[in-house]
């Protein structure tokens, strides 16, 4: 166990920021819970699933006290989480999906769609919805993979650390946040930063396709493994789809993308930064020709 009081400060920050990364948000409830005796009860109802209905009526009638308690005490987050969610078929959730989407006439319309969008399951954990931002005038796109903690905490794109990387990337090459379009391609964190299903992806397809056609980009930067392989249907790592002009094709336009390394890739292996380096050069001579 560790004991905070034989910690520098140094270290205490470090290590709440570890608990930050991975989705720790509450450290402390208001009552003491026993996370045993819950364990204990779990393992005893699907011991009892296939015993009588009357016996399986009276543990459950037992337990509903003790559940409903844990349920008050839990922060705010996790009562959200423990309320029963609609369940959608995922061929039925895309054909929603697509609806909202096709039905929103600019980026604040999409938003207000995909907040109110209850189809898929990493909305029903995540924190915020993030959405594109920032000057779609630009004709210039940033997507990276999925929201990461800092982005569900602070409700955008690139927050944190990776996002304060970001912006010098984008400064080396004469870019600013504010002056181009950022999202991801994923608008909800996935619990512990895990990577999205197929059918997660499925569903939110039309969320990024249609962000990509409100906002009209004359090129596109992608970050990062996943966001790659969701655009250029590859299964390579991202070392083997940097650096190559592909195509995105959205609605009747098609739109040049480039890939490099996500920011968090880059503070994870430093060394990696040269080819990020190289990248942003093709991509800003990209901008200049057209």
């Amino acid at each position: 166990m560790i004991c905070v009081n034989e910690l520098s400060p140094g270290e205490l920050a470090a290590l709440l920021h570890f608990h930050a990364e991975a989705g720790v948000e509450w450290l402390l409830e208001e009552e003491a819970v026993d996370r045993f005796a819950e364990f204990e009860a779990m393992k005893a109802a699907k011991r009892s699933a296939a015993s009588s209905p009357q016996a399986t009526e009276a543990r459950e009638t037992s337990a509903r006290p003790a559940v409903q308690a844990t349920q008050r005490n839990a922060p705010a987050s996790e009562r959200a989480a423990l309320r029963p969610q609609p369940s959608i078929p995922d061929g039925e959730a895309v054909q929603q999906a697509r609806f909202a989407a096709e039905s929103a006439r600019s980026l604040p319309e999409l938003k207000t769609a995909i907040e109110a969008f209850n189809g898929c399951n990493l909305k029903h954990s995540a924190r915020s919805t993030i959405v594109a931002s920032g000057d779609a005038a630009s004709g210039i796109m940033v997507i990276g993979s999925a929201p990461g903690a800092d982005d569900d905490r602070e409700g955008q794109p690139f927050a944190g650390r990776p996002g304060q990387l970001l912006d010098k990337m984008l400064a080396a090459i004469g870019l600013q946040r504010d002056a181009i379009v950022l999202t991801q391609v994923i608008p909800w964190r996935p619990p512990g930063n895990r990577i999205a299903s197929t059918a997660e992806m499925d569903i939110c397809r039309p969320f990024i396709e249609r962000q990509i056609a409100l906002a009209g980009p004359k090129a596109i930067l992608v970050l990062g493994n996943f966001a790659a392989r969701v655009f250029f249907g590859e299964t390579d790592t991202i070392h083997g789809l940097r650096g190559q002009w592909r195509e995105i094709a959205v609605v009747n336009r098609i739109v040049p993308a480039i890939a490099t390394l996500h920011p968090q890739d880059l503070l994870t292996a430093p060394v990696n930064k040269r080819l990020a380096w190289n990248d942003l050069l093709a991509f800003q001579a990209k901008l200049a020709a057209l």
